[in-house]
């Protein structure tokens, strides 16, 4: 008799988030069901992302107010890794090596400090894709998908995905073929991962920001270039889309955490 694969999780929250102009803190600790203020209550987005992903070991990418974080996460069994540069989403699945590596499960979900309203039902969604593929996105269609990163799929396979700043650029009849945007969640089988990211680390971005009133070019890491590294070798990525695109919308500003708050409130 086969058993059931085993799963673990990492969820990455290691930034600021700096549009949330009023609040100090690390902005997954914020409440679901607010009190006196959206930024004061009950029901962290972190805690609810933690219950709802599946049994297995979990990771935690921190940094920002990592103190806090531990504190609040305290009551779970999690494996903190710190990301002492934000360095891009590849990047902070590259400091969770050691917990990668040692743990036993067969296959990972990655995913985001920010999205407190993916269901449980949609992360086994995209673990059943795995029978069939080596990694799996979580694609939604947003009513205005400017700005979103766009999967490119060929035969019920996603080949890349495309950030807004190069598909909007295309001619206007490609750009109407892209209809699946990316959620930034992923579902990776365990080998396939361990190979793939040490081909990821040799394979940096070169990136303009600023820091500290200037311009420098640092290196930044993007999970997204897995799935070419993969379907370059003939491995195949798969996609599930969510019903609704508020499921995987992230609380990024104070209009977002009143809409999650309010969205939370109705379940």
């Amino acid at each position: 008799m086969t058993k059931d694969p085993t799963t673990a999780s990492i969820i990455f929250a290691a930034g600021r988030g700096s549009r949330m102009k009023e609040y100090e803190g690390n902005k997954t600790l914020l409440p679901l069901v607010p009190d006196e203020s959206p930024y004061r209550g009950t029901r962290p987005i972190l805690v609810e992302i933690i219950k709802n992903l599946p049994p297995g070991p979990k990771a935690l990418v921190v940094n920002y107010k990592k103190e806090e974080m531990i504190e609040a996460t305290g009551s779970f069994d999690l494996t903190y890794c710190e990301q002492p540069q934000l360095n891009g989403t590849g990047g902070a699945l590259l400091v969770c090596r050691k917990f990668l590596v040692e743990q036993d499960y067969d296959q990972l979900i990655i995913t985001m400090g920010d999205v407190p309203l993916v269901k449980p039902a949609t992360y086994h969604k995209l673990l059943i894709e795995l029978k069939r593929y080596s990694m799996a996105v979580l694609g939604f269609q947003p009513e205005d998908k400017k700005k979103y990163g766009a999967l490119e799929i060929e035969e019920d396979e996603v080949v890349r995905i495309t950030e807004w700043k190069y598909w909007n650029k295309y001619p206007e009849d490609k750009q109407n073929q892209l209809n699946i945007m990316n959620a930034g969640i992923y579902a990776v089988r365990r080998d396939e991962l361990l190979k793939y990211m040490d081909i990821l680390e040799l394979r940096p971005h070169k990136v303009s920001k600023e820091r500290n009133g200037k311009m420098v070019e640092i290196e930044e890491f993007f999970i997204p270039d897995l799935i070419e590294f993969m379907h370059n070798d003939g491995l195949k990525t798969g996609y599930v889309v969510t019903e609704n695109e508020h499921e995987v919308m992230g609380v990024d500003d104070l209009s977002a955490l009143e809409k999650a708050q309010e969205l939370f409130r109705r379940e």
